[in-house]
């Protein structure tokens, strides 16, 4: 059982020094003070309280990110490098479901994700996200790429 709060500073910092390897260097974030300076990312006064930090048992295994907008909730999901592959993104997205159903009530889910990265479609499909419409192109802070839009009724 994962457990959970609002993330702090120094979680912040951790998880900008989280490194992922081979296709998955596109995901290292820059330094937690460029963040600062640029007030973008895990550092954005307007969304402090949309990260979480989910811990097993006093390992930081994961983020999400809980934003609400007019008429859906976006989701974005990090888990640590070290434990991809483990289960941790769909038992995440399984607490990131009823903190967003507690929060704001009907509003469906919804997240985008890169097409190439079936590791990540898996996940979400297994934490009942389905892939609404078709790949379209789109520039993220990360660059361009081709993405899908996945959904989950809450």
């Amino acid at each position: 059982m994962l457990k959970y709060h609002i993330m702090n500073e120094e979680e912040k910092k951790i998880i900008c020094d989280w490194k992922y390897e081979k296709e998955y260097e596109i995901y290292n974030l820059e330094s937690y003070e460029a963040m600062k300076e640029k007030k973008s990312g895990l550092a954005n006064p307007a969304h402090v309280n949309n990260f979480y930090s989910f811990y097993d048992d006093q390992q930081l295994v994961g983020f999400a990110n809980i934003l609400e907008e007019e008429k859906e909730v976006f989701i974005g999901l990090g888990v640590n490098p070290l434990y991809c592959n483990q289960g941790y993104g769909t038992e995440i997205l399984h607490y990131v479901s009823k903190i967003a159903k507690s929060l704001y009530k009907e509003k469906p889910l919804y997240l985008e994700v890169r097409s190439w990265n079936k590791r990540a479609i898996r996940c979400y499909e297994k934490a009942g996200f389905v892939i609404d419409g078709n790949c379209f192109e789109q520039v993220s802070g990360i660059g361009k790429g081709e993405f899908y839009r996945m959904v989950k009724e809450i």
